[in-house]
């Protein structure tokens, strides 16, 4: 796709989200189910059932998709496709690879210390681009793509978060 194509695709959506901001919100969704012969969930995505499972640092047998894998492959996908739609808007030819890695410290998961926290303490991004592009256009396509990554905004920006939980089988047993 050409910038061109990108910005004719983009155009009217651009203009109902400025005229009507309440269609700009969209609500994705994600599905699992527990799996009720061993610890794990099976994720929906919009190709296939993938089954998560415990990291072998937390007793898995690495045969299961780790969530904490899920969420950096998720933001490389993210920034890897905003990086390109970016590109493509600036008219900048690039191609490369980019890489996520995050240092989690499992005694939290476990338990094992108190003072251990419960997910990843940092997060690394990196791209590794072939291009001709100036350091002047690599530092405008860099700013870019942080500020329009959606899974990089949600990470540093922490959004409000509510958890509940429901059970069919207590409401069956009161009846």
């Amino acid at each position: 796709m050409d910038a061109t194509k990108l910005r004719e695709r983009q155009a009217p959506l651009k203009t109902q989200y400025r005229d009507d901001p309440n269609s700009a919100v969209v609500t994705l969704e994600a599905d699992g189910e527990l799996d009720g012969s061993g610890v794990a969930c099976r994720v929906q995505t919009a190709r296939a059932l993938e089954e998560a499972g415990l990291h072998p640092a937390t007793g898995g047998d690495g045969t299961q998709l780790c969530s904490g894998d899920m969420l950096l492959e998720a933001l490389v996908a993210c920034a890897g496709v905003t990086l390109r739609a970016v590109a493509t808007s600036l008219g900048l030819e690039v191609s490369g690879t980019v890489h996520a890695e995050g240092d989690l410290d499992f005694r939290g998961t476990l338990g094992v210390a108190k003072d251990a926290p419960v997910g990843f303490r940092s997060i690394r991004l990196t791209f590794q681009l072939d291009t001709s592009a100036s350091e002047e256009e690599l530092a405008t396509l860099l700013k870019l793509t942080e500020r329009y990554c959606v899974v990089l905004q949600t990470i540093r920006s922490a959004p409000d978060t509510q958890v509940e939980m429901r059970t069919d089988t207590a409401a069956a047993a009161s009846n």
